[in-house]
């Protein structure tokens, strides 16, 4: 299974807060994706996915926002073995992890012109998926997130829909003592995947 490794342990990317001030205190946003991927990342057919990783992973750690990102001494994810439980016969799985201030930035940096490029072109590298694939949560501010964590999330975003413990960037929740914590901050009709 692309000869990957297990790896809970892993290094921030630069310094905990891009703006250059310092974390703030409470919560900050958790958001976890992951992909089937339709041929191993070392093939000619996911070449173009792999040249574009590192020019977008470059992007998000200068975007406004951005805190931290899961990743090995490579500079990305992809050596990082989770979700195999959902490989359903495809090449493997591949995981990106992320820390953010909050889901305005997130969605600003997914939903902006150069990360649109990349997912307008998803069905090339990845498999179609009709479960929950990307989940968000509140972690306290300093808490870099594992792979198990993640894929719990994940786990119960499937069985429960979006809810305060695991949501989507479309349908979410506000931070613990944010606002009413069993009702939706908002509805992001407006952020939907370019097909």
């Amino acid at each position: 299974m692309l000869g990957r490794r297990r790896v809970e342990a892993v290094t921030a990317s630069g310094s905990p807060d891009r703006d250059g001030q310092a974390a703030r205190p409470g919560f900050e946003l958790a958001q976890v994706n992951f992909g089937r991927l339709t041929a191993p990342v070392d093939s000619p057919e996911l070449a173009g996915f792999m040249a574009a990783l590192d020019p977008v992973n470059a992007a998000a750690d200068q975007a406004p926002g951005f805190v931290w990102r899961l990743q090995t001494e490579d500079g990305n994810a992809t050596a990082i073995q989770a979700f195999e439980w959902d490989a359903a016969g495809s090449a493997g799985v591949i995981v990106n992890m992320s820390v953010w201030r909050d889901v305005e930035h997130l969605g600003a940096f997914v939903y902006g012109e150069m990360h649109r490029q990349i997912m307008r072109r998803r069905r090339e590298w990845f498999q179609r998926m009709s479960e929950a694939y990307l989940a968000c949560w509140w972690v306290p501010a300093g808490h870099r997130p594992s792979t198990a964590e993640a894929e719990d999330r994940v786990r119960h975003l499937r069985a429960h829909g979006p809810t305060p413990y695991a949501f989507t960037l479309r349908v979410s929740f506000p931070p613990p003592g944010g606002g009413t914590a069993e009702q939706p901050a908002r509805d992001h009709g407006d952020w939907l995947c370019p097909a």
